[in-house]
Order: C-alpha cells, then sequence, then structure tokens
C-alpha cells in the first residue's frame, strides 16, 4: 500500500507577501581588473508578485569559495543587505581576487516566507602581456643563436652549390624529375543492388 505525503503551510496572513520578484539593476556582466577594488555597485531591486517594491527585504551576495572571485568591505564571501524604501539593495567595494576568469554571485532575497534568487555574472580579466624587453644587453644571446643559425645556412648553401657544380662540370644544373600529373576521372554512380 502506498503512502501519501503531505505538506501543510501556515496561511498567510492578511498582507503577506507571498512572491518575490527579484532583478539586477546594475553591475551585471562586468569585467574587473585582477586584484582591483570595484568601482561601481552592483545593485538588484526586490517587488512583489504586483511589481510593488518591498521594503526591509534581507538580499545575500554571495562570492565563490574558489576560483575567480573576491572578498565583500566585511572581508567575506558573504554579505547581506537590507532593501530600502525603493526595494533596492547594493554592495560596493569589492575587492577582486588575481584569479582571471568568469565567475557568478549568488543572490538570494527574502522577505516573509517569500524567497527568490538570481545570479550575477562577473569576469576578472587576466594580466595583460608584459611587454618585450628593450635593453641591448638582454637580446646577446639571441643574437648570438641567429649569427649561428645564418652560418650553418651559409655553409650548407655553399656545399649544396659545391655539389651541383662538380656534377654539371660547368654546365646548368640538373633538376629533379617531375611528379606525374595527377588526373581524376569521370565520376560513376551505380544504382541498384550491389
Amino acid at each position: 500500500m502506498a503512502a501519501a505525503l503531505s505538506l501543510v503551510l501556515p496561511p498567510l496572513a492578511a498582507g503577506q507577501t507571498a512572491i518575490l520578484q527579484l532583478r539586477i539593476l546594475e553591475g551585471e556582466g562586468a569585467v574587473h581588473s585582477a586584484g582591483s577594488r570595484s568601482s561601481h555597485p552592483l545593485s538588484v531591486e526586490v517587488t512583489d508578485e504586483t511589481g510593488k517594491p518591498v521594503e526591509r527585504a534581507a538580499v545575500s551576495f554571495h562570492l565563490p569559495e574558489e576560483g575567480p572571485g573576491g572578498l565583500f568591505l566585511n572581508g567575506l564571501r558573504t554579505d547581506v543587505v537590507i532593501t530600502d524604501a525603493a526595494g533596492r539593495a547594493a554592495v560596493r567595494g569589492l575587492q577582486w581576487n588575481r584569479i582571471p576568469g568568469r565567475f557568478q554571485i549568488r543572490i538570494v532575497a527574502s522577505f516573509e516566507q517569500a524567497r527568490a534568487g538570481i545570479v550575477s555574472f562577473q569576469y576578472i580579466e587576466g594580466p595583460a602581456a608584459a611587454p618585450p624587453i628593450a635593453s641591448s644587453a638582454a637580446p646577446a644571446k639571441g643574437r648570438s643563436h641567429t649569427k649561428w643559425l645564418l652560418l650553418g645556412a651559409a655553409a650548407v648553401g655553399g656545399a649544396a652549390a659545391g655539389i651541383l657544380a662538380g656534377h654539371g662540370g660547368g654546365s646548368a644544373p640538373q633538376t629533379a624529375p617531375s611528379a606525374p600529373a595527377l588526373s581524376i576521372g569521370t565520376p560513376v554512380i551505380t544504382v541498384g543492388k550491389p
């Protein structure tokens, strides 16, 4: 015999918010320099099912535990902000780490028994490529390699010229036989059983 499971929730009091809506107003898809502090806020808006702003909702922002990310002003990877009369909450001054890549900030709003969640994608850009060294001492090793390569190429070229000259006795150098020309015949299409 199968057992039935039922969940009984307490009824909502008059005027209690049943559904929250959460949307990002500012800061979505931001690109941050590695090791920098955020100069723009990540701001969200919390409304009820009718679109009316929800004041005093708790909005928690969660940064990843590892990989690209950072810390909030409180020195933690989680911060909680209470919405204002316009239903808005924002975090500012995040300190980004030096790990480049894409990451998510999880955002959860709660008010009374209603909850809503959203994810904000952020990016930490990688370090720029270092410019080449322009000092006169550093490339000396590279120049000596180049010198030896040029001397080797000249020696091989001279040896090849000597061999060609020795075979022809002063006549024009011999050329390698040419490869046979390839041709494609008329295509054949077979219809029916093989």
